[in-house]
């Protein structure tokens, strides 16, 4: 997949463009992930689908997502982030616009996330609270991984 945004960026599911520094060093300091691993980031990007946007003057990676999925029913957004420096330019809406229309990923029932901070670009989207939150649980691990 590759796809080109008018302001000079592009979207791609290229796995060998990942720049692995700059994901972690951003996922190891958000609210999310803080202190997380290199390690696991490499796991977490190896098991899923992953997405990186590229400012196309200077080749360099500004942008990330990845979604954990069957591919057929079920997928779950994580680790989406622009960086400062490109950020207030539509970048986050037009990731994951671009994500959700992955060949790959057409047919999907349900599509998850969390965040914190981040409802209106998600609604933007067509992403809404839970229909049915009394049906959803969680299990969480009482450490998170390191």
């Amino acid at each position: 997949m590759l796809l080109h945004h008018p302001d000079g960026y592009t979207l791609t599911d290229a796995p060998g463009r990942l720049d692995l520094d700059l994901i972690h060093g951003f996922l190891t300091a958000s609210y999310w992930a803080r202190g997380i691993s290199r390690e696991t980031v490499a796991r977490s990007i190896r098991h899923s689908m992953a997405f990186g946007v590229y400012h196309d003057a200077s080749d360099t990676q500004i942008g990330f997502a990845r979604v954990v999925s069957d591919r057929a029913t079920f997928g779950y957004l994580s680790d989406v982030f622009v960086l400062d420096p490109h950020r207030r330019r539509g970048l986050a809406r037009w990731l994951v616009l671009g994500i959700l229309a992955h060949p790959e990923l057409q047919g999907i029932r349900r599509f998850l996330l969390a965040t914190r901070d981040a409802h209106a670009i998600y609604a933007s989207v067509g992403f809404a609270p839970l229909a049915a939150p009394e049906r959803f649980m969680e299990h969480r691990s009482p450490s998170p991984a390191p």
